[in-house]
């Protein structure tokens, strides 16, 4: 009887964390959804994407990343530190949550501003979340030597975010623009800056698990 009390427990145990990295999988496609639709949004050539739509994938990451906690917090064992399970998931949480700010943001700017190609930042960002969408599914095989050239080329793609973003201040601060305009401009840069910022994090706290699990 004990014997299969204990059979019982570990295949419920499993069964919980096989749901936590399901979570955590569906984080990393919803925020590499979240800047698909703002690439969609920002090439006037395609159909646009309404606003409520950043809105809506924001509230499904905010629900997944609470449904995470949960399920981290209500088992007694796991092979994973709760607190870093909370630390990805509330990374992944912030990428779509930013994404809706930029949206939010750019929607008021002046016509100008709107007009403005982000499409090489976008870019980076999109390359950025594919990468943490391998990094966290890569988490469920333990794979260390995956997640580490996967981090690589993660900090590769920071590096040129911030040499593309040192290129928009020089290009703001040369170039002759409306003061409106140049503000909604740096902010609207440094919304996106911060995108890949949350996939640095996000992929420092999966190294840091694959590690501590190796």
């Amino acid at each position: 009887m004990r014997q299969e009390w204990i059979v019982l427990s570990f295949q419920r145990l499993i069964g919980q964390e096989a749901r936590i990295f399901g979570l955590l999988e569906a984080s990393a496609d919803g925020a590499r959804n979240s800047v698909q639709a703002l690439a969609r949004l920002c090439v006037p050539s395609e159909q646009p994407v309404a606003a409520d739509e950043f809105v809506r994938l924001r509230l499904i990451g905010k629900k997944t990343s609470e449904e995470i906690s949960d399920a981290a917090y209500g088992i007694f064992v796991t092979a994973l530190d709760r607190e870093d399970i909370a630390g990805l998931a509330g990374a992944l949480y912030k990428i779509p949550k930013i994404v809706d700010k930029f949206a939010a943001r750019l929607e008021l700017s002046p016509p100008s501003a709107r007009r403005t190609d982000f499409s090489a930042q976008i870019g980076l960002l999109k390359r950025a979340t594919e990468v943490v969408v391998e990094m966290v599914r890569s988490l469920r095989i333990e794979s260390v030597r995956e997640i580490s050239t996967l981090n690589e080329q993660l900090q590769k793609l920071e590096s040129e975010a911030d040499q593309l973003m040192a290129e928009h201040y020089r290009e703001l601060f040369s170039e002759r623009r409306e003061i409106l305009e140049a503000i909604a401009l740096k902010d609207l840069y440094e919304q996106l800056e911060k995108v890949i910022d949350r996939c640095r994090d996000a992929g420092n706290v999966i190294v840091q698990i694959a590690l501590k699990n190796s």
